[in-house]
């Protein structure tokens, strides 16, 4: 998701001497007879119904042992979940964003679960998270769910859904004022800009034998970002270097005709996730009645009327540390955050389960229906063990910035692929 939503990544300077030796080979130490496991989740996402059934279930069936969820933000994904890992008091289990997977088991915080796929759900396992999770052949991190943007909308401000990607930037100048974004798009949010390059024909970084070749100054690509760039100067009032965090805030001031944002953003603006309050920046009723009443939502458009844009393909993979004391054990709590009754539970609060089995249970919503439209034309950033440092590195972020302020974007998008470039390529 995805992260969600988003994702936001990690493996600093110390993924540079531990690269190449990913799962570990040292001899594990014998493991203690009861204790705690720690499991990392990130952000609200996960609903309270998934969070005390994890604990119940696990305690339950581990007598001697405890088990205690930490709640992180993606911060601290990027920014200290390395050290964490590296560290003699690292967690059990954690929460990464599928983006961020290769980068960690490149670096060895990561173990090899390849010996319990099965048990995690083999082939019901969700590909695409499955393939985010795996490096060199084996499988270091599970899929735990999945989620694709959507656009919201009031029917109070919008009276019809834009039919293509050019009506849409259209529709929210129309919709802008000096108060009221038409289409909410801060500079540093990304993963919603990546839209505007692919459905132009563009993308972030194309691979050629060993050697990858970043696209942001293709002319597929400054296509797309010169459309963004007028979404920046005429269709919002987001801050130029703001992140998306507060497009539901936004949204349910009234003063935001489109926010995009991951499916499961509608427990948020409806009230129903009253719990996720203070992650979603919203008071825990939700948006006022008489603005989230029949809370609309499409998938993007593309050029094309009757075709989506392709979506960044967010989500969330799962893994057990290196450095667990309890390796066991921590591979236990995993099979239960893989396990039907746990994932149901996901899927009903629109989250796509990580095991395809379990996506019955999704609800039958304009919202649902919406995020699946947008995941069947999704796509993820390049699969190279190098790309969480580009993601560190806050390259992207920063570039919109410059072109949210009005820069040159042929010049911004070419010093971009230089960076990218230096990375992947090191």
């Amino acid at each position: 998701m995805n992260k969600k939503l988003g994702a936001l990544a990690l493996v600093g300077a110390s993924a540079v001497v531990l690269a190449g030796c990913a799962g570990g080979t040292a001899a594990a130490p014998e493991e203690p007879e009861t204790g705690d496991i720690t499991v990392w989740l990130v952000g609200a996402d996960t609903p309270e119904t998934a969070r005390e059934y994890l604990v119940d279930t696990f305690e339950s069936e581990n007598e001697g042992w405890t088990l205690t969820i930490e709640q992180k933000t993606w911060d601290d994904v990027s920014n200290t979940y390395e050290a964490a890992l590296s560290s003699n008091d690292a967690p059990d289990v954690v929460e990464v964003g599928n983006t961020q997977a290769l980068g960690f088991a490149d670096a060895g915080l990561f173990l090899d679960i390849t010996d319990i796929k099965e048990d995690l759900g083999g082939d019901d396992l969700l590909g695409g998270l499955v393939d985010a999770g795996t490096y060199e052949g084996a499988l270091y991190a599970a899929p735990y769910y999945a989620g694709g943007r959507v656009v919201f909308y009031s029917p109070m401000l919008v009276d019809e859904v834009p039919a293509t990607l050019e009506d849409y930037v259209a529709t929210g100048k129309e919709l802008t004022t000096d108060t009221v974004s038409g289409i909410y798009a801060p500079g540093k949010d990304w993963y919603n800009a990546l839209p505007y390059i692919w459905a132009n024909g563009g993308e972030i970084a194309v691979q050629d034998g060993d050697t990858w070749d970043a696209q942001f100054s293709s002319p597929e690509s400054i296509a797309g970002l010169e459309m963004l760039q007028d979404v920046y100067e005429n269709a919002t009032n987001a801050p130029s270097d703001g992140n998306e965090l507060q497009a539901n805030v936004a949204f349910c001031d009234g003063l935001a005709g489109f926010i995009s944002s991951p499916a499961w953003a509608a427990g948020n603006l409806t009230g129903a996730w009253p719990w996720a309050d203070d992650a979603a920046g919203v008071n825990e009723e939700g948006c006022p009645d008489t603005y989230a009443k029949d809370l609309g939502a499409f998938a993007l458009p593309g050029l094309t009327a009757g075709e989506t844009a392709p979506i960044f393909a967010g989500g969330s993979n799962v893994a057990v540390a290196t450095k667990s004391e309890a390796p066991s054990k921590a591979k236990a709590a995993l099979e239960i955050m893989l396990s039907e009754d746990y994932q149901k539970l996901l899927a009903e609060q629109s989250l796509t389960p990580g095991i395809v089995s379990a996506a019955q249970y999704l609800p039958d919503t304009p919202v649902a229906q919406a995020q699946a439209a947008a995941l069947a034309n999704s796509k993820g950033t390049p699969a190279s063990p190098n790309w969480s440092e580009v993601e560190t590195a806050q390259l992207i972020p920063d570039a919109l910035v410059k072109i949210a302020e009005g820069g040159d974007v042929t010049e911004i998008a070419t010093a971009l692929d230089e960076a990218i470039e230096a990375i992947l390529n090191d």
